[in-house]
């Protein structure tokens, strides 16, 4: 059976980047976009990818 995930949609929008292929991510932490910015720079390290 397949895995499922629940994400929220800040999740969707980072996770799904990253499977298209970014692999820089230029941001600010700030609500309410903060989710996305905290997982591109606990994930792009370890896509060789770039977080600014």
């Amino acid at each position: 059976m397949p895995e499922v995930a629940f994400w929220q949609g800040n999740e969707a929008i980072a996770y799904g980047a990253l499977a298209a292929g970014c692999r820089f991510f230029g941001g600010y932490p700030i609500t309410p976009s903060s989710e996305i910015a905290e997982i591109m720079a606990e994930r792009m390290p370890k896509l060789n990818g770039r977080f600014i």
